[in-house]
């Protein structure tokens, strides 16, 4: 599916007859958007592909209630976010870590992983990101990798522009700092 018409793919969930087509082409679309925003949150290749499934068997037995109060990207990122958190609170129940620490244990993962392709930079990159509390780490991802605006993210997040905005900044700041203390 080339374009999105946010408009005629609403129209047809909400058709009986044509909501399955719909839906698979709602899934085609957003697949790959929301693959990276869970990969970054989720790290593994394998968990992310998990979280994504679930995003869309949630999304599949919730659309009849999407009332289309937000666009529908914002409601798949939604409902992404909030499956990456459950994820990642049930991983670190599973290996008894408190959900209040760190995200060390996701470094391991990052270092285990072997679909990681990037060079020392980009490692060093990713493992300033996971020093980040999970709220700043979603927010940083999104502005900085998906270069998402503030707005949406409020929607997708329920959290002000203005508490993004500082969120981001001091995400920034604690990425500078631990890249130029651990050079």
């Amino acid at each position: 599916m080339p374009t999105f018409d946010e408009h005629e793919i609403l129209s047809r969930l909400q058709d009986k007859e044509k909501q399955r087509t719909a839906f698979s082409d709602l899934v085609s679309f957003f697949s790959e958007k929301l693959y990276w925003q869970i990969r970054k949150m989720v790290l593994s290749h394998d968990d992310a592909n998990d979280v994504l499934q679930n995003t869309f068997i949630k999304a599949w037995t919730n659309i009849d209630s999407f009332r289309g109060d937000a666009k529908l990207s914002t409601w798949l990122y939604r409902i992404a976010v909030n499956e990456c958190i459950t994820f990642l609170n049930r991983q670190k129940m599973k290996n008894n870590i408190s959900i209040s620490d760190d995200d060390s244990y996701l470094m391991n993962v990052l270092e285990a992983d072997n679909y990681f392709a990037g060079d020392e930079a980009q490692l060093k990159l990713q493992k300033a990101i996971l020093t980040l509390p999970e709220k700043q780490r979603l927010v940083f991802n999104m502005r900085y990798f998906d270069d998402m605006k503030y707005e949406e993210m409020s929607e997708v997040l329920g959290t002000s522009v203005g508490a993004l905005k500082v969120s981001y900044h001091h995400a920034v700041k604690k990425i500078e700092d631990y890249l130029t203390n651990n050079l």
